[in-house]
């Protein structure tokens, strides 16, 4: 069964980081997709916060997962994520309804802010772009 990944932040493929590109490159990519909800700008990265109400869209990348255990817990090391303990992590990992370009709905993951991000901003248009130095 194939298990699929969503990227909105510092995993999309034209900002992916050195220390996980090694880990991105097991990875399938599917191209442009969206999920509903909200995207804070933090900065050097967003965060997602989903709201299936919401008429906003979150855009980003979709993926396709590998069939091994060892991708998705590098994933979630890099994402700060500990499934035994999900409340301690700046991230959470969800499962979530997903579109792609052609508007065909998958189910997979995203890592979602663990938390309320207060007055942090709403990322108009729902597409993060990574600061410049």
């Amino acid at each position: 069964m194939k298990d699929y990944l969503f990227v909105c932040g510092t995993l999309r493929s034209e900002y992916v980081a050195g220390e996980i590109a090694e880990v991105m490159q097991r990875l399938r990519s599917l191209g442009a997709a969206s999920v509903q909800g909200r995207l804070h700008d933090f900065g050097d990265y967003p965060g997602a916060v989903l709201d299936s109400a919401a008429d906003t869209l979150i855009h980003g990348e979709l993926f396709e997962l590998p069939h091994d255990e060892v991708t998705l817990a590098a994933l979630d090391e890099y994402e700060d994520f500990d499934p035994r303990v999900p409340a301690k992590g700046l991230f959470v990992r969800r499962r979530v309804n997903i579109s792609d370009a052609s508007r065909q709905n998958v189910e997979g993951w995203i890592y979602v802010y663990n938390g309320d991000p207060g007055n942090v901003p709403i990322i108009a248009g729902g597409k993060w772009t990574k600061p410049t130095a």
